[in-house]
């Protein structure tokens, strides 16, 4: 059975089951199959880049190299944030209660990028909170499902018959794309000479 999600309210722990709601369970889902011309089922590979090697699935793996080219164990290597200064991993989740001390207005929620929500269940008394989150209240706090260099962005919140769900995503980064400076508009300067009449007479067309 995994480990529950304990959240802490008014000085209650609250353990919570979750189950992930994906696009599958929503909508289903179609499996497309390639078969050969015998009937058989193909297995995806990768072309090498020599143009003739075909490496089947599981042929390939990832690994980090000095800029040396030594082989560097994923052990040895210490995260650092681009100022060089190290990162001091988070914690999960689930291995402590997390307190719902924070709230969340509705425009912090719709300003991230939610990845993942979770359907929530819980056996104890839920009374006082889910009369907190049937008002419209959405409270926030650190998610990590491992553990991990930084944590996302939780929110707790009810859908409109007060089923409690955990939504998590991250901030959304909008970059607007513009001029530095805006061109100024000059008047050209007149010669001081009769350029004649250059309106246009649709009679001569």
């Amino acid at each position: 059975m995994a480990k529950a999600l304990v959240l802490q309210f008014n000085g209650t722990d609250l353990p919570f089951s979750t189950e992930k709601v994906d696009r599958t369970k929503l909508y289903g889902f179609i499996d497309v199959e390639a078969l050969d011309d015998q009937g058989r089922r193909c297995h995806l590979a990768t072309l090498a880049d020599d143009g003739r090697t075909i490496i089947g699935m599981g042929g390939t793996a990832f690994a980090q190299l000095s800029p040396d080219g030594e082989w560097l164990d994923k052990s040895k290597l210490k995260p650092v944030d681009p100022e060089g200064k190290p990162i001091v991993p988070v914690p999960s989740s689930y291995s402590a209660p997390v307190p719902l001390a924070r709230t969340a207005s509705i425009e912090e929620y719709l300003s991230h990028n939610i990845k993942s929500v979770y359907l929530l269940r819980c056996e104890g008394d839920l009374s006082a909170l889910l009369a907190e989150l049937k008002k419209g209240t959405i409270y926030t706090f650190p998610y990590s499902y491992r553990g991990g260099l930084e944590a996302d962005a939780g929110f707790l919140l009810a859908s409109q018959d007060g089923q409690p769900f955990l939504a998590v995503g991250q901030p959304t980064t909008i970059h607007f794309v513009g001029l530095e400076q805006a061109a100024a508009l000059t008047e050209e300067e007149s010669s001081g000479e009769d350029d004649g009449d250059e309106s246009v007479d649709f009679g001569m067309m």
